[in-house]
């Protein structure tokens, strides 16, 4: 019989705390029994700002899932999408002489690599490493090549990397909330692996995420999560550009582009109607105008984002990669879409292919699975105790 023990999974993310409990079933699938948010407070620019107030927040939800499932629970696992997060990648090799490659030199390189990491990056922690490529005599390798024989073996690796201090203040939190921190996971390689289990093929892609005020893009080579970076502008820029070029206010632009007829081919041609000026004076407006400011802004962004982004030119030299894009913003999505497709396709070689807004939905069972089973592209470094001459004596006749 299986004994009833829920995980808890807190998601902290630009706009909102995310409470979720899930548990596995006897038959082994793993099912969400609770799902809840609520707006976000006590954090600002990326920073906790308010320890006591996130505290007595978290405690509240907290009790009150735990009367409602009637457990109570001793450890939280961490979903992070909105704290200042580094990747560094980076490579360790080993000459073999024509000798056999054997788990004890990928061990080696592994904590070498992670102790030259944690030194240099001294103000930091590691939260995933990622093995990204293996190459054995200048050839690629699919999973690590134990047991051939060469004479010269590489690693590349990806180290996913969180400022301590904010380790140590969600830390102090939970503790406060008499939780212990099991892990912590960022969100968007939780939604990597999302997308390439559900998709056999997709191994190397580049996701492009617009929000209403911040934008990201992450990419993953090999399964392995090894770019991300993030922007401070969204899908609001457009509508605020609207604004000022036309002179509308904010709430009408937003109104008429709900409302409008997207389907009608002569919808462009036509003037804005006079119920969309409200309290403001009725003027002539092409609505052809609304969609060139938009076009004009789509480009801009498109650039920034991808096509003129230098930190991406080396990933995208490959030939497979397939090009993603996720807009969170509902309006962004029915009025701007086709403008996405069409500049995009422009600008690059590649192309833009369309992620649901559902795409993500439930990744608190994906971030179990990965807790709980590990991902084929993590790396985990292997801790080597000093042991006495009797342990290792016991060790050698009876292990």
């Amino acid at each position: 019989m299986k004994i009833y023990s829920p995980t808890l999974f807190i998601e902290i993310n630009n706009y909102d705390f995310i409470f979720a409990v899930v548990d596995i079933t006897e038959s082994h699938f793993i099912k969400i029994l609770y799902k809840n948010s609520v707006p976000i407070e006590g954090v600002k620019g990326n920073t906790i700002t308010d320890h006591n107030l996130i505290v007595n927040l978290f405690k509240k939800n907290i009790y009150y899932i735990e009367q409602k499932l009637n457990f109570i629970f001793k450890e939280v696992i961490v979903i992070l999408n909105n704290f200042d997060f580094s990747l560094i990648n980076c490579s360790g090799y080993k000459k073999l002489n024509g000798s056999q490659l054997v788990k004890e030199n990928i061990t080696y390189l592994l904590n070498s690599l992670k102790s030259k990491i944690t030194e240099v990056e001294d103000d930091k922690t590691i939260l995933h490493i990622f093995n990204s490529n293996f190459l054995l005599d200048q050839k690629y390798t699919e999973n690590l090549p134990i047991g051939l024989f060469g004479n010269f073996y590489s690693q590349e690796l990806t180290f996913y990397l969180i400022k301590k201090n904010d380790r140590k203040n969600l830390e102090n939190i939970f503790n406060k909330c008499n939780l212990k921190l099991n892990k912590i996971v960022v969100k968007n390689f939780i939604e990597g692996t999302k997308l390439i289990t559900n998709n056999k093929n997709l191994n190397n892609f580049l996701k492009i995420e617009i929000n209403k005020n911040n934008s990201q893009v992450i990419f993953f080579e090999s399964s392995a999560l090894k770019f991300k970076q993030d922007f401070k502008f969204g899908s609001d820029l457009i509508i605020q550009d609207i604004s000022k070029v036309i002179g509308f206010s904010i709430e009408n632009i937003k109104d008429f582009l709900f409302n409008s007829n997207f389907i009608n081919k002569n919808f462009i041609e036509e003037n804005i109607e006079k119920v969309y000026f409200k309290e403001q004076q009725f003027r002539k407006i092409k609505k052809k105008l609304i969609f060139e400011i938009a076009d004009a802004r789509i480009e801009e962004f498109l650039e920034i984002l991808v096509t003129k982004n230098i930190n991406l030119k080396s990933f995208l030299k490959k030939k497979d990669v397939n090009i993603l894009i996720k807009l969170a913003d509902e309006l962004n999505t029915k009025c701007f879409k086709e403008s996405y497709k069409k500049i995009f396709s422009n600008k690059s070689q590649f192309k833009l292919n369309f992620l649901e807004k559902n795409t993500f939905d439930d990744i608190y069972v994906d971030a179990k699975n990965i807790v709980q089973y590990g991902w084929k592209t993590e790396a985990v470094p292997i801790v080597h105790e000093n042991k006495s001459l009797i342990s290792r004596f016991f060790n050698l006749f009876f292990n």
